[in-house]
Order: structure tokens, then C-alpha cells, then sequence
């Protein structure tokens, strides 16, 4: 039902937003609406890091849990989503970030439907808005990790 595409262009080096869009671990320090993440399984199937995760996603009196399927391809700077389990019919999601001669460009898609008319309706009415705000919220944290401001690398 609701699908969304964005693409951003980022000032920072798009192997550390490829990075950074697959550190889901940290998603609730930054992400809104996202209080838990659990990460149960990483494993590497083909030459590819795969990590299966539960978050958790609250917002006022909504709170569900969602298992996903993350795939990484570092060749491609691609992050794959696939839905396991919990409230959607489905989802099916991506990024991929692409590097420039300054910076890096993102692309995000998401497409999803829930299983409860009734959520899917409540969601349909600020979807663009808070995916939106979802997308942003990454940018803030590529922000505050590569940004002039933030704190430098150690390797």
C-alpha cells in the first residue's frame, strides 16, 4: 500500500553511510519511534553479511515488534530488507548508496502493508511525514558521526 522513494545527497564518504545504515544495533539511539533493537542472528550466505534483527516500533499507545532479514553487499554499497514476522502483510525495503566525486548519494525505498486495516489507516495518514522524518533522522546521525562536528574515527 504506502510506498515511499527518497534520494538524499550526503557530504560523507558513502562507505561510512553504507556502514552506518547497517549498524541497526544503534537505530534506537537515533531513529524516532524505534525503542528496541535485537539483533539474533548474523551470518554470511554467499559472500554477504545477513543479520536478522527484531525491532521494536512505538508510537503513542502503538507498540509492535518486526522481524526483518537485513542483507548487506558491500561491492554495491546495497542494503536489502526483507520482512520475516509481525504486524505487515508485508515489507519490503532498500538502500543504496552511491559515491560521488563529493559525498554520496542515498536512495531509500520503502513499500509495506499492514496486516490491521485499522493501523494501516492510522499509518496512511502521516506516512509521507514520517518517513520523512525517518530519512532525516539518518541523515542527522551521518551528521553527528562524519560531519565537522563529530568526534574522529579511531581505526
Amino acid at each position: 500500500m504506502p510506498t515511499h522513494s527518497e534520494v538524499r545527497l550526503v557530504p560523507y564518504e558513502a562507505k561510512d553511510v553504507f556502514e552506518m545504515v547497517g549498524d541497526i544495533g544503534k537505530y534506537p539511539d537515533f531513529l524516532p519511534w524505534c525503542a528496541g533493537a535485537r539483533i539474533r542472528k548474523e551470518e554470511v550466505v554467499e559472500g554477504h553479511k545477513v543479520i536478522t534483527a527484531d525491532l521494536i516500533i512505538a508510537y503513542k499507545m502503538f507498540r509492535e515488534r518486526f522481524s526483518s532479514e537485513v542483507t548487506l553487499y558491500p561491492e554495491t554499497l546495497k542494503v536489502d530488507i526483507s520482512y520475516k514476522d509481525g504486524p505487515f502483510k508485508y515489507l519490503n525495503s532498500h538502500w543504496k548508496v552511491r559515491p560521488l566525486d563529493e559525498g554520496s548519494e542515498i536512495d531509500f525505498y520503502v513499500d509495506f502493508e499492514f496486516k490491521s486495516r485499522m493501523l494501516q489507516s492510522m499509518v496512511a495518514r502521516v506516512f509521507t511525514k514520517a518517513v520523512h522524518k525517518m530519512v532525516s533522522a539518518f541523515i542527522d546521525r551521518a551528521d553527528a558521526l562524519y560531519g565537522p562536528d563529530s568526534t574522529p574515527k579511531v581505526d
